[in-house]
């Protein structure tokens, strides 16, 4: 039997989705805003990665990201957390080349989609990372070095006892208004009601961010946002979605 070839797909997957121990060997459980799902990495999605990641993704590190360098100008980079299958991500790419795209995701095979389709339309101006979302805040980002921070559609964790787990927390949105740019954005998007109402009471309880609704509240699903498919198929079942468009004032 031929030794399957373990390729640095592979090796990604297998880093996102290792436990993490402690010095002396006890399992260290972390309270996370995910589950890593463990879909299969189709032999497509793992040879775009291999291929392409040189070009279009970058690891975490201990300092921060030179943006200039990495995308050879100084366009505001956009920051998306939980990109999915990046199809949305990519078309807003394509459609504002004056900007740069960071996108963040765990699920290997939707990094791959995301590469694999920014190839295909020859995106210049995005980057991915598959790695922990608050750590790549913590350590690679700047203070002040993101034009916007687009969430959309994060786990909404409905029960009541996982509400801890849900990434919009005042400590997640005041880590992310320190790396804003002044009047820079923050976007998020939800089909869970419970969840819209908890943004929204988090964003506005923090000091600096003005809500761009002119109810105070939400907002219209903007042009700029691309409707994906998720999105459509809960339309046609009657599910509502809320956005929430807030500006750093600081």
């Amino acid at each position: 039997m031929t030794e399957q070839k373990i390729t640095f797909a592979d090796q990604k997957r297998k880093t996102v989705e290792i436990a993490e121990f402690t010095e002396d060997g006890r399992y260290k459980r972390k309270v996370r805003s995910f589950v890593l799902r463990t879909g299969r990495l189709s032999e497509f999605q793992r040879n775009m990665m291999n291929d392409n990641w040189a070009e279009l993704g970058l690891e975490h590190q201990t300092t921060a990201f030179d943006f200039t360098q990495i995308y050879g100008n100084t366009n505001p980079v956009i920051l998306e957390i939980g990109f999915g299958m990046g199809k949305s991500l990519v078309e807003m790419a394509m459609q504002n080349p004056d900007k740069n795209y960071l996108g963040i995701e765990v699920h290997t095979p939707g990094v791959g989609a995301c590469i694999a389709y920014a190839v295909e339309k020859q995106v210049k101006n995005l980057r991915v990372i598959c790695h922990d979302a608050t750590e790549i805040l913590r350590d690679c980002i700047a203070d002040g070095s993101l034009g916007g921070l687009q969430l959309f559609f994060p786990d909404p964790w409905h029960k009541a006892k996982h509400h801890k787990r849900r990434i919009v927390q005042p400590h997640f949105v005041a880590q992310v208004q320190l790396k804003l740019m002044p009047n820079g954005f923050i976007h998020m998007a939800t089909d869970w009601e419970n969840y819209a109402e908890h943004m929204l009471e988090v964003l506005t309880s923090a000091v600096g961010l003005c809500n761009t609704s002119a109810t105070n509240n939400y907002i219209p699903r903007p042009d700029f946002r691309p409707l994906t498919k998720f999105e459509q198929r809960g339309h046609k079942l009657g599910h509502g979605v809320w956005d929430l468009y807030f500006v750093n004032s600081l």
